[in-house]
């Protein structure tokens, strides 16, 4: 064999290697993108329960069962108002 086809065989080799590292490249960005997507639904999820957590939490009913029923409060009533008078 000649040298050309030294050449020419050394350079496939350098081309097929660089084809099957490109290849493995390209699988390993897929699979993180793969897992960068499973993640960004999961965070999706997430977001959208806690947002209904907090509509849940704000609604005026919640918060007045909170304040009787752990806080012991009681409604404002005209008997159990004080009014302080200026001193002058």
């Amino acid at each position: 064999m000649n040298r050309a086809t030294f050449t020419l065989l050394a350079l496939l080799l350098i081309c097929a290697l660089s084809l099957v590292a490109a290849q493995q490249r390209a699988r390993k960005l897929f699979i993180l993108q793969e897992r960068a997507q499973i993640e960004e639904r999961k965070l999706n999820q997430d977001w959208l329960r806690l947002e209904y957590e907090q509509r849940n939490l704000s609604k005026s009913a919640r918060i007045r069962d909170v304040a009787r029923n752990q806080l012991h409060m009681s409604p404002i009533s005209p008997e159990r108002t004080l009014y302080l008078k200026d001193a002058q």
